[in-house]
């Protein structure tokens, strides 16, 4: 272990921060578009089964094939990476949105609109914050799905821990392998943790407590 660290340590380091910026930048793209569009659908239930529906397709293509697709348009390097990684993190956020947002007591939006709300308060003052455990579990696995995946952007020059894992494959060296792939798997415990706390912090307190 103290060989690796002294050999890579310095390495190690920079694609860590090259992953976490990846992830970090392709989920944040993915909240800012998903969590609004997924509010707007309950609003027009037609459109839903479409948008849906079709994140749901672009998930289904393979990472290295919708990587690969992205070159052609956006070159190599970050650039491509990040838009497919937010593309991957769509379908969870949007999904999780709509469902958590459709699932709110009709009687609590009457009560709202009883109150004077406009349809804009309503949403920001009663249903986003009772749907936000459902809107947070999409995000916690978005942004999972997401640190994962970011390990295949190294095949396009993205950087990340993908690269100490493919060298490791390449060169057979088995240390290179788990240098690259504990990084990952812890960087998705702490995230999924911190967002834990966050939905937490963010649930009504009257909702907390049931």
């Amino acid at each position: 272990m103290s060989e690796f660290l002294a050999q890579y340590g310095n390495e190690l380091l920079i694609k860590t921060w090259e992953q976490i910026y990846i992830s970090a930048v392709a989920l944040f793209l993915g909240i800012i578009v998903a969590v609004p569009l997924g509010v707007a659908l309950t609003r027009f239930p037609k459109l839903a089964k479409f948008f849906i529906g079709l994140a749901s397709i672009l998930q289904t293509i393979p990472s290295l094939a919708l990587l690969a697709i992205m070159i052609p348009f956006f070159g190599i390097g970050r650039t491509p990476a990040i838009i497919a990684l937010f593309v991957y993190s769509l379908l969870p956020i949007m999904r999780n949105t709509y469902i958590g947002m459709n699932n709110i007591d009709p009687i609590l939006k009457d009560s709202a609109k009883g109150m004077g709300m406009k349809p804009i308060q309503s949403i920001f003052l009663v249903e986003l914050p009772l749907a936000v455990p459902v809107i947070m579990t999409g995000i916690r696995l978005s942004a999972v799905y997401v640190i994962a995946w970011a390990t295949l952007a190294s095949y396009i020059g993205a950087g990340g821990l993908g690269d100490l894992i493919f060298s490791g494959l390449s060169l057979f060296q088995p240390s290179l392998i788990i240098g690259g792939t504990i990084p990952v798997i812890l960087l998705s415990l702490i995230v999924d943790y911190l967002l834990g706390h966050l939905e937490t912090y963010l649930t009504p307190r009257q909702k907390r407590s049931l």
